[in-house]
């Protein structure tokens, strides 16, 4: 039997061997090779970061050992389809450690959300796959080149200073939230854009050329990863050759993907000696669900409390003085939007959330079609805002109206319930009774909700925690703390 449920898994094995870097360091540029065999024929492409500013010294081992870090996040997603990945460049035991564990978390994940659950870029046989229960999924042998561990930990330390604050931003509501938050309440921000090479950037451009007018400390990092994610797509032989055509809201394979952002952010935050780390991660994030038996985060680990809390302990057995949490936890989809829109109008017609957006006349404007459209749209729409404002226009509003019964929304449940519960309330859509389920009021969504699993206050540094909830207090319907699978008052200023 055990014979069997591994050559169930080996049937993903199609790349014989993956080599990553070694990196090539320059003061703006770094340069890390991805080569594959595959059949008896060798592949290649240079994955690359550029930034906009100095942030190594290529003969300096702290530079090479962080380059190399960045290098290896990409290569993190193909444990499952490897015979060996060998990483060569300056890793440390720490970094071994923390590239091994994301590895075997991620091909659990992969297999779980891309090959078991419904995927429309697979073909063949690989849409067909059986359940296998397997303490390990990762198929690769890993291997690393030779480095002189004692000399990097001896000398890794950084220097940060915890008043500065990094923001992995977007055009999305929660990094314009945050930097919204963050700034009211009089912190020194640095808001840190990742530049895609593909059109994912169009998401961040409005954004972008907002804050780098505004904000001095904005800045930009540029990388090809898209290119290469996209470059390795082609040689799975259960990938549709045509997926670049296909309309989803998701990738295709990829579920390591916040990393690439996160680690490229790391050169400027050392150089600049920022102490935290800020994403914009809600409520709904934080996930342990199960597949037939099988645990799993439901594709989310890298945007839960589990991997902010894995990150800051890696920072620290790294010496890097860097902690990594999100502002918004405590908070529904739903509020994060209710309290943009009401209290930082100027950030919010920067808003793009969707990943279809095109540019007209300098400005990037949304598909008004996608899942993310329709569910933006609806948010909006509910607490009395207007779409338009952030790109929308009329018909396009209209659509997302028309469709969000029909086709749904991916958010919680009780978001989803809760959503359409205030449209129906407000007669903006008409319902059946069939659709009595969709309609359960759920008034802990516009409610502050203090999970000790999902959204502990204690993961916000303490000198935030106060300060932000008086500011959300103002926008939401009070405070509730979870008791088994109640929520009830709560009064956190008490303690």
């Amino acid at each position: 039997m055990l014979a069997e449920r591994n050559h169930d898994l080996n049937s993903l094995v199609v790349i014989d061997k993956l080599v990553v870097g070694p990196v090539k360091v320059e003061k703006k540029r770094m340069i890390a090779p991805y080569q594959v065999w595959q059949n008896g024929r060798n592949y290649s492409i240079d994955l690359i970061y550029r930034f906009e500013e100095d942030v190594f010294n290529p003969v300096e081992m702290e530079s090479i050992n962080l380059a190399s870090m960045i290098a290896a996040q990409v290569a993190i997603n193909y444990g499952l389809f490897c015979k060996e990945i060998i990483f060569n460049g300056s890793y440390d035991s720490q970094d071994r450690r923390f590239i091994k564990i994301m590895m075997r978390n991620t091909a659990r994940e992969i297999y779980v959300k891309k090959f078991l659950e419904v995927n429309p870029f697979l073909i063949r046989n690989a849409t067909k796959l059986p359940t296998v229960k397997a303490e390990n999924y990762v198929r690769s042998v890993i291997n690393f080149s030779d480095s002189d561990d004692q000399k990097l930990e001896e000398s890794g330390k950084w220097a940060s200073d915890p008043s500065q604050y990094a923001l992995l931003s977007s055009g999305g509501k929660d990094s314009l939230l945050s930097f919204g938050l963050l700034n009211e309440l009089g912190h020194t921000v640095h808001p840190v854009f990742v530049n895609e090479s593909g059109r994912h950037w169009y998401t961040a451009l409005n954004a972008f050329r907002y804050f780098h007018q505004r904000i001095p400390l904005t800045t930009r990092v540029w990388t090809n990863a898209d290119r290469v994610f996209n470059w390795m797509l082609r040689l799975f032989p259960f990938i549709r050759s045509n997926y670049s055509t296909i309309r989803a809201d998701e990738y295709p394979i990829r579920l390591w993907t916040v990393a690439i952002f996160l680690f490229s952010a790391l050169p400027l935050m050392r150089k600049r000696k920022i102490g935290y780390l800020v994403i914009g991660d809600e409520y709904d994030t934080t996930l342990r669900v199960y597949h037939k038996g099988i645990p799993h985060y439901d594709g989310l680990y890298d945007q839960s409390r589990y991997f902010d809390n894995a990150i800051s302990h890696y920072f620290h057995k790294k010496r890097w003085g860097i902690n990594q949490f999100s502002v918004l936890r405590p908070l529904s989809e739903l509020l994060i939007e209710k309290i943009l829109v009401s209290r930082y109008p100027e950030l919010q017609k920067n808003q793009i959330s969707c990943h279809a957006a095109h540019i007209n006349e300098e400005r990037v404007y949304p598909c008004g079609k996608c899942e993310k459209c329709r569910r933006i749209v609806g948010m909006l729409t509910a607490i009395e805002a207007d779409p338009s404002k952030c790109g929308y226009s009329k018909h396009q509003i209209e659509y997302c109206l028309s469709k969000i019964r029909e086709k749904g929304i991916h958010q919680e449940s009780a978001g989803v319930q809760q959503l359409h519960f205030m449209l129906h309330q407000k007669g903006i859509i008409q319902y059946s009774k069939a659709d009595k389920k969709l309609l359960k009021e759920h008034p802990e969504i516009l409610k502050i909700r203090l999970d000790p699993e999902r959204s502990p206050l204690e993961e916000i540094p303490q000198e935030l925690r106060k300060p932000l909830l008086e500011i959300y207090l103002k926008h939401a319907e009070g405070i509730v703390k979870k008791n088994g699978r109640n929520w009830i008052n709560y009064d956190p200023f008490k303690e």
